[in-house]
């Protein structure tokens, strides 16, 4: 099968916290068209790849994207006018090369992306193909166990909780739909909680309630009271899962829990303090639980811990190989945050996780803070077959447009479709 890109071009959108970010629109020479839009994050690591913003503060406070607009429609269009889209890693290895920097700083990852995933999108649908089994080939089967954000804090809620987000994991499940329902009914159970002792049932940027609690513990109190009274087992039926995003509260060489008045902690305390939340609530998954450039701390925090529960890396990756390469290394981490947006194209994204597959490492694709109702992560989720997705708590659309396609995918695989635990 071969067939030529006709045209792309760029369109600047808003994302779920009202900030610019594009879609980008390719047409095939058959005449498919397809487009894709692009998330953004406000917990960011330092070595993501570069989004592109304008800078002018009279224009969207300078976060609008016509800078990436037009290196889409000025630039990345006519290079792409009579390419071959059959094969994505060419595509991105063009894009790359056109880009020219190892940041992807000229064109900017927000372009890129938006590009690199709009030809994937839209030469599934020239196949005549499902978005996650043109990417996936033969065997995307495996629906993925969702981590849901149900209490927000730092950067993602303006809240007195350092930690930024609190998940459920509805892992004992028997499938996805059954996932999403012991999740939803969690929800809303935790919901009337929150209302019954006077507290704020407000959500924040990812659909996670955003309550003034007193504790960082308190979430994870509040989190299985709600499982149980939701009708649920803690632990058997619905896990925990932390991202403290710990960066966002690292200052001067310390952990300084501010927003909860726990004082400030060293990484060996930090750790102390996580395993000692192990003995008391059902936790699985741990996300950045230090610093991005704490790499001895991530070392010391993964032999410690790592046996017990996934250890995540995020900040510390940025879904690029470099790092991952070096976390498998140096046993930093036992699973990888994969997020396109960090690193920029389709293929380097899923070069990303065949080096979590090949060092038996665990991979959780996620979406990002600012997204939009484009739900190209739930198909690539299943895609790559990881068996888990960060996609936000059930409620905001463009979080649940992302489950609602899962339930999609599911309801098209029928009896292929695979479920299983974290």
């Amino acid at each position: 099968m071969s067939g030529h890109i006709h045209a792309v071009r760029a369109l600047e959108i808003l994302d779920s916290r009202g900030t610019p970010t594009l879609r980008v629109f390719v047409q095939l020479d058959d005449g498919t068209m397809s487009a894709a839009s692009v998330p953004s994050g406000a917990s960011t690591g330092e070595h993501e790849a570069v989004e592109l913003r304008d800078g002018d503060p009279h224009r969207y406070l300078g976060k609008g994207v016509r800078r990436a607009v037009a290196n889409v429609n000025d630039i990345i269009g006519p290079e792409l006018h009579g390419f071959d889209w059959t094969e994505q890693s060419r595509v991105d290895e063009l894009l790359c090369s056109i880009d020219g920097t190892p940041n992807k700083g000229r064109l900017g990852a927000n372009a890129i992306l938006g590009v690199s995933q709009a030809v994937a999108r839209a030469a599934a649908q020239s196949r005549g193909v499902p978005l996650y089994a043109h990417l996936g080939r033969l065997g995307a089967w495996r629906l993925p166990v969702p981590m849901m954000n149900v209490i927000n804090g730092g950067k993602h809620a303006d809240s007195s909780l350092d930690f930024q987000e609190f998940m459920i994991v509805p892992h004992g499940a028997a499938s996805f739909s059954e996932a999403l329902r012991y999740g939803a009914e969690t929800f809303q159970a935790l919901r009337s909680l929150l209302h019954e002792r006077g507290l704020s049932t407000g959500v924040g940027d990812e659909g996670g309630f955003a309550p003034a609690l007193k504790s960082n513990e308190e979430a994870c109190e509040l989190i299985v009271a709600a499982i149980a009274r939701a009708g649920y087992r803690p632990g058997e039926d619905i896990a925990i899962a932390l991202d403290p995003a710990a960066s966002s509260f690292f200052q001067d060489g310390e952990y300084r829990l501010s927003r909860s008045q726990q004082g400030s902690k060293s990484s060996r305390e930090m750790i102390a303090l996580y395993h000692s939340w192990l003995d008391r609530y059902p936790i699985v998954s741990l996300e950045d639980g230090l610093a991005e450039n704490d790499w001895a701390g991530f070392q010391e925090l993964t032999a410690e811990l790592g046996r017990r529960i996934q250890i995540v890396g995020d900040d510390i990756l940025v879904t690029n190989p470099t790092y991952i390469r070096r976390a498998i290394a140096e046993k930093t981490c036992t699973a990888a945050l994969i997020k396109l947006n960090q690193i920029g194209t389709v293929t380097e994204t899923v070069e990303a996780i065949r080096l979590c597959r090949d060092a038996e490492w665990g991979f959780v694709v996620s979406h990002r803070s600012g997204e939009t109702e484009d739900s190209f992560i739930a198909d690539f989720a299943v895609a790559m077959g990881g068996g888990q997705i960060k996609t936000g708590s059930v409620c905001r659309s463009e979080r649940v447009a992302k489950y609602n396609r899962l339930l999609e995918i599911e309801s098209e695989l029928g009896e292929l479709a695979k479920f299983g635990r974290v």
